[in-house]
Formats: structure tokens, sequence, C-alpha cells
């Protein structure tokens, strides 16, 4: 009975507990309903292939194949700097009978994609041109049938010498045949030399390649997130920020306090990170590994402000490790580790209000591009707006705590 009445007792609190509720059995649901967007979309990968000095009937052969398109260029100067700015993810140069490929390579999906297209249009082409003689040869060796036939159709009543000039008429023809059945043999062992290069890595780098930059982000995130909301947590539920509340401190004082106290921590956490996985994994950084650190530092910070801030949501440390799956969840899916290209409109316009994007874009940029800091204001700027906004609402927040 005693087993029971502990039972009841502990019912009641939770069903008292509404957010507790919320978290348990609407996040779930949530989480599952984005799951279920996310990989029901078109997994097919959309490529763009600049091409220099290629024929016409092998351009058309690319661009009928579904998913990539066709951009002409005329000189590879023109190409590269479409390359460079993104515009295209491969060039194809035709150099006599040889082809030159170059591929940005910072997807190796895309990479992928892109030497599929261009085997399966070139072997079309191939197909195409040995149609094309055969059909030629086919014709010639119809005439030269209805020749050799006429020729015999005049033997009876020809003269010796006539006959002579039959037997060489024959030996002419089949001359002919034997060159046009070579010249189709010749053109269909006809196999161009392909040469491939790479922008960045080689071509054993692979898809995880483009993941680290923001599995970079990502873990930065979510440890400081955890740890900050966690600590201020336990502040306010032993009492200690209820009597640091009551004293003549100011609210943005006590804000910047724990937020400057932990972002030493998360300085500290943030270098370790970034030097460790791009040392020990042996990434190729193209870019300045500087910019790399302070682009996570930055993050780092938004994600301290984000834990702090949700921590004042929370009744319990229960309640905080709750919000993980609903906050975390959908960083991870709209950070571009699945590639966002593939995902209807309106999905991707949800990624615009995850921090974590605009990082993983900028290191990114940084890793395999060599971006320089100073040209990604745009990121930065937008992940600066996080953290004034956060910071703003945690300074906001605090006052519902204030008892004087």
């Amino acid at each position: 009975m005693r087993t029971i009445g502990i039972m009841n007792r502990v019912l009641k609190e939770l069903f008292r507990d509404k957010r507790t509720l919320a978290l348990m059995f609407i996040a779930p649901i949530l989480i599952m309903l984005l799951m279920s967007v996310i990989f029901n979309t078109n997994s097919a990968t959309d490529v763009t292939v600049g091409t220099v000095s290629v024929s016409h009937k092998l351009n058309k052969q690319m661009a009928d194949i579904k998913h990539v398109t066709v951009k002409k260029y005329d000189t590879k100067s023109a190409a590269k700097k479409a390359l460079d700015k993104e515009s295209i993810d491969a060039i194809v140069k035709k150099n006599g009978s040889n082809y030159s490929l170059m591929y940005a390579n910072t997807d190796s999906t895309k990479t992928a994609t892109v030497k599929l297209a261009f085997k399966n249009a070139l072997t079309a082409t191939s197909i195409s041109q040995l149609k094309s003689a055969l059909k030629q040869s086919t014709k010639v060796t119809v005439k030269l049938q209805a020749q050799l036939q006429a020729l015999q159709k005049q033997q009876a009543a020809a003269t010796a010498k006539a006959s002579g000039r039959v037997v060489a008429a024959k030996q002419a023809i089949s001359t002919k045949a034997t060159s046009t059945t070579t010249a189709t043999k010749s053109t269909s062992q006809q196999s161009p030399k392909i040469t491939n290069h790479y922008v960045y890595g080689d071509k054993d780098t692979g898809y995880f390649a483009k993941m680290l930059p923001i599995l970079m982000g990502f873990f930065v995130f979510f440890f400081v997130f955890l740890i900050s909301g966690m600590a201020l947590l336990k502040e306010r539920t032993t009492g200690t920020l209820d009597r640091l509340l009551a004293t003549p401190v100011s609210r943005s004082s006590i804000v910047f306090g724990y937020m400057l106290s932990y972002g030493i921590l998360a300085i500290i956490q943030t270098i370790l990170i970034v030097v460790v996985t791009v040392w020990l994994l042996g990434i190729e950084v193209v870019g300045n590994m500087a910019s790399v650190i302070v682009i996570n530092l930055i993050l780092a910070l938004v994600a301290l402000a984000f834990g702090i801030l949700l921590s004042t949501f929370a009744n319990s440390e229960f309640q905080m490790m709750q919000f993980i799956p609903l906050v975390i969840v959908p960083q991870i899916f709209f950070s571009g580790i699945i590639p966002l290209d593939s995902m209807a409109a309106w999905v991707k316009d949800i990624s615009y209000i995850i921090p974590i994007k605009y990082a993983g874009d900028a290191v990114t940029d940084i890793i395999m591009r060599g971006t320089s800091i100073f040209d990604l204001g745009f990121d930065i700027g937008i992940l600066l707006i996080f953290l004034v906004v956060l910071t703003f609402l945690n300074i906001v927040g605090l006052k519902r705590y204030r008892k004087v």
C-alpha cells in the first residue's frame, strides 16, 4: 500500500506539471513530424556543369540528364571564375580529342554525380556517332552490292576481256567495303583520355569533409549550451540567484558576469575542439586556422546566451534535459549536414533562424575555399545579432526572479 501511495503522489506531481507533460508527449511528436518532412524530400543532388570547347551534341546529352544543368563558357578562365563563385560545381574542357575535368569537390556527392553524368553523356555521344557511322556504312554497302549484282548480270554476255574487268571491279568493290568496315571499327575504338582535377582535396575526399565544419560547430554549440543552461539552473534552484537578485546589482551585470565566466570556459573548449578535430582527423584547411577558431568562438557565445535563456524556462534539471531534443535536433537537421538543396523552399526557410547554419557556412568557406574572415561579414553579422538579441532577452528574463 505504501508503494501505491508513493506512486499516486508522484503521478499527481507529474500531472500538475504541464510543462513536463508537454515535453514528454508533444515534443517527440514534433520531432517525428520534422524527421518525416526532412527525410521524405527529394534526395537527388542537383549539379551545374560549365563546359568549354565541348561539342553541341555532348552538351545536349549532359543537359538531358535529370538534375544536371549545363552552362557554356568561351574560355576556361571565365569558367574558373564561376567555379570560384560557386555558380557551377565542375568544369569540362575539351583538349583535342581528350577531356579535362575540374571539380570544386567541396561536396563529394556532387563530384560523383558530375563524373557519372559526364560518363553517361560521353557514352551516349559515342553510341550516337557509332550509329551514324554504321548507318552510312550500310548505305555504302547496299550501293556496292547493287553495283555488284548489275555487273554479275552482264558477265554472261561479256567477252573474256570484259570478264577480266568484272573481276577487277569485284576486287575494287571488296576493297571499298573492307575500308568502310575498317573506318567503322576505328570510329568505335576511339577512346578519349579523361583527366580529373580537384580544387579542394583529392579523389579520396569523402562527404565527411563537408560535414566536419558543421559538426565542429554543432559540438561547440551543444556542450556550451548544456553546461551554461545546467549551471545557471543550479544557481536558481539552490537559491543563489535569488540572493544575488536581492542585492543592488543590476540584471545586466549579473548576465554579463555569467557570460564572461562561462565564456572563458567556452573559449578554452572551442579552441580544444577545433584544433584537435582538424589535427586528429587530418582535414585540409585552405584558409586561416585562426579564422575558424574565431567563428566558432562567436557561435559558442551564442550557445552560452541561448543556454542561459532556456534555463529560465525550466524548473528542474529534468526539464532542461527535455529541452535538448526540442532545441538541438532542429539544429542538426537545418545546419546543412543534410543537404538543404533537395528540400522544399519552406523547409529551407527554417534554416535561416538556425545559428549553426551561419557558422557552418562561414567555417566551410574558410576550410574549403580559403575565404578571408573579412569576406564573411554577412554570416558573422547574423551571429552577432543572435548574440545581442539573446543577451537582451536574458536581461529581461531575470526580471521575473527579482523580488525587490
